[in-house]
Order: C-alpha cells, then structure tokens, then sequence
C-alpha cells in the first residue's frame, strides 16, 4: 500500500511567529494595551436549570454532555476566570463582558440565527444576568449581542479603539461557537489574541479540543490560566501613588 505523504502547512511558521511568538505581546501588555474578554458567562447558558437548560429533557444536549460542561464549568472555567478577573483588576487592566441580550423584549431585533434558534434573553431578564461569581464589577464595559461574533453584530472593535487595546485574553462560552468566533475575527481585525483554555468550555470534550487545536498557533496563542496570570504579574508595572514613591524616595 502507497502511503500518502504528509505535506506541513506550508503557513504554519509565518502565522506562529506573526501571532504567536512575536515579541509585540510584551509591549502591548507593558503599555495597558491588553483587555480581558468575557464571553456569555449568563444565566442564559451557563447556569443549570434556567435558558436554554431550563428544561434538561427538551434542550438539545445529552445527559452526559450536559454533566460534562457544567462540571467544567463548576470545577475549572468559573473559578479560574474569577482568579483571572481579579489580576486584571488589580492591574488597572481592562475587563470586559459580553452577552446576549436583544434590544427588544419580544426580540425582534435579534439576529436572523437566533431567531431560528429561538434564542431570546429580553432586558431585565433572569436570562440575560450574568453568573454572580464572574459578574462585571464598577464601570466595566458590558457589551449586548445576539449573534455568536461579538464583532460582526456590534460595536466594539469601536470601542477598543477608543480606549487603545490591541490584545485581547478571551475567556467564556461556548469554545466551538462564540468564543472561537470572537477570535478568528478579532485576529482578523489585527488583535493579538490569547486564549486560557481553563477558562474555556462547551458541550463535549471533543469539541472543546477540536476548536483549540484549530485555533492554536494560527489565530491565537493558548495557554492555561497559571501562565496567563504569571505573564500579568511579571510583565506589568503597576504605577506607584505619590504617597508610594515618597516613601521609596526616603528609603
């Protein structure tokens, strides 16, 4: 039998040193540039018992993959994005929420594909709330959409601009849907984009690996959510206050 050759990408090497490796990450996270990206982290489809799961039977998902992205969830994705939201805050860094929500309470301004998913979280709704654990906190940015890019059906690659990021940390659910669609089109728009696995989850465990091992070292860079912290901690300088600097002055 005539083994076929395995030929290697041949834009493997330019995509893994233009995205991933590029010394650019440092300076962007050095100069604040760097934003954490929280996708759909609601009661629409992250909470047992309510949105789409209100009814387990009737949802769409298996028994068994519904117990594995909710373990998931419980075990790694919620208290990891916790750990990781507190680092950006404590560095003055940019946390930022999306979710689904219409502008409407009967949603006629949805999204053509939630519509035929019949995916609707009205303003004011159970749905619509964010998981206590990993809600948005004083003045940080909530941005609402009904499509699974938050880019191609809202407004904040505007946003961004205007407050200066160039990269982004993206955490959230679900990997194979919003959160891999978020990425390759923020890699498209020219962001520097990392993903932390841990703080990433969906349905089945296939999927899950299946969407990193498409996205790794080609749209984004992926690493876990010790590393991601430990970059935090080790790149950025936070300012001193003047009463700070007098001190350090006098020693």
């Amino acid at each position: 039998m005539i083994q076929k050759k395995q030929h290697p990408d041949p834009l493997k090497r330019r995509y893994h040193e233009s995205f991933i490796v590029t010394r650019a990450h440092t300076p962007i996270l050095e100069k604040r540039h760097t934003a954490l990206l929280c996708i759909d982290m609601q009661y629409l489809d992250a909470a047992e018992g309510h949105g789409v799961f209100h009814d387990a039977a009737s949802s769409g998902v298996p028994a068994e993959a519904q117990a594995y992205y909710f373990r998931t969830l419980r075990d790694s994705v919620i208290p990891n994005m916790r750990r990781l939201q507190e680092t950006f805050r404590q560095h003055q860094l940019e946390v930022i929420h999306t979710r689904i929500q219409a502008l409407t309470k009967d949603g006629r301004d949805r999204s053509a594909g939630h519509k035929r998913l019949n995916l609707l979280a009205s303003p004011g709704s159970k749905e619509s709330e964010f998981l206590e654990a990993v809600a948005p906190q004083d003045d940080e940015i909530v941005i609402n959409k009904t499509a699974s890019g938050v880019f191609s059906s809202t407004n904040l690659h505007y946003v961004l601009n205007n407050i200066d990021i160039e990269a982004l940390f993206v955490v959230g659910v679900y990997t194979n849907e919003c959160v891999e669609t978020t990425v390759r089109d923020a890699c498209d728009l020219g962001y520097l984009v990392t993903i932390v696995d841990d703080c990433c989850t969906t349905v089945t465990p296939e999927l899950q690996n299946a969407s990193l091992a498409t996205l790794r070292d080609r749209y984004a860079r992926i690493v876990n959510v010790d590393q991601a912290i430990a970059e935090i901690n080790r790149v950025v300088i936070d300012d001193e206050s003047p009463a700070d600097e007098a001190a350090t002055n006098k020693r």
